[in-house]
């Protein structure tokens, strides 16, 4: 299942990425910063343990984690999260939670395209990445 996940991503369109970062409460710098990054994504799998490296010429990130299972997240905006991921046959579901709040991260495979889904109370922003 999580097979068409796997590869080299780099961001190609993204909706809306700012207002997400407001609400996540990025401050104006690091916001203007994110929104002109564009990042690649690498996603690869070693036995159960799924790995996503995040890269762009500001910073780059990695998560590595086992499908269903809670794990600690430092995110590119430097939270510090509990975080799960889990899979089923649409969408890999990833819910960063801290400080009382929750967001919630969808990653699907449309057309070829790997389409983030970010929401966050009434925010909504998409990202669409091309296979490199």
């Amino acid at each position: 299942m999580s097979e068409h996940f796997l590869g080299t991503w780099k961001l190609v369109y993204s909706e809306n990425f700012e207002e997400y970062m407001k609400e996540l409460g990025v401050g104006y710098a690091l916001r203007k910063m994110g929104n002109l990054a564009k990042p690649r994504l690498i996603i690869s799998m070693d036995s159960d343990v799924m790995t996503i490296r995040t890269e762009s010429s500001f910073k780059a990130s990695e998560i590595s984690f086992k499908l269903g299972q809670e794990f600690k997240e430092v995110t590119l905006d430097n939270r510090e999260t509990m975080s799960v991921i889990t899979m089923d046959k649409e969408a890999m579901t990833h819910i960063q939670k801290w400080d009382g709040k929750e967001t919630t991260i969808k990653r699907k495979v449309v057309d070829g395209k790997l389409v983030l889904e970010y929401f966050l109370n009434d925010v909504t922003s998409t990202r669409v990445y091309e296979r490199e």
